[in-house]
């Protein structure tokens, strides 16, 4: 299932739900999960979102809270365009916020680095378009819940890391 989903991502479409839904209810069953968990980009749609709370009804695992981080699309472009990936160890690196010390090489093995098809302007866009379609709905669906829970992602990354940890730590 990994293979296929990798390969709808690669396009910039969403992955079809029983692929995403199969590979979420597989690995909530897993002994790690009993004691809580964090989904990060699941749910993406709608229909998803029902899929998932059935098979948190039937697990006996109640969905506590939802966050959604707020950004911008055209800081989403820079910082998602902007990385870069190493081809020998896998190591990270952006452009702007933590460029390798050499360019196109990296600063650990000295690999080349390179831009994943996922990170091309192209391909984010178009996501962007279907996150508007498919996505953006969740907003409201969780809303009307009382789940959901907004943080600004346009401040510093420690505020909002200290933001979500409040979210989540008065929630036990």
């Amino acid at each position: 299932m990994g293979v296929r989903a990798k390969a709808f991502m690669d396009s910039g479409a969403l992955v079809p739900d029983e692929v995403v839904v199969g590979i979420v209810c597989e690995r909530l069953q897993q002994a790690d999960c009993v004691l809580g968990f964090i989904l990060d980009g699941f749910p993406r749609t709608v229909a998803q979102a029902d899929d998932l709370h059935k098979t948190l009804v039937q697990m006996s695992y109640p969905l506590q809270a939802v966050v959604s981080l707020e950004v911008g699309e055209e800081v989403l472009v820079e910082r998602l365009t902007g990385r870069r990936t190493c081809r020998n160890c896998g190591a990270g690196y952006h452009l702007r916020f933590s460029p390798s010390r050499q360019p196109d090489r990296c600063d650990g093995c000295g690999g080349e680095l390179f831009q994943r098809d996922d990170d091309r302007e192209e391909t984010i866009r178009h996501r962007l378009s279907v996150y508007r379609q498919q996505t953006a709905p969740l907003i409201g669906y969780y809303g009307e819940q009382g789940l959901l829970f907004t943080v600004d992602g346009m401040e510093d990354i420690a505020l909002v890391q200290e933001k979500i940890v409040a979210i989540l730590s008065a929630l036990r």
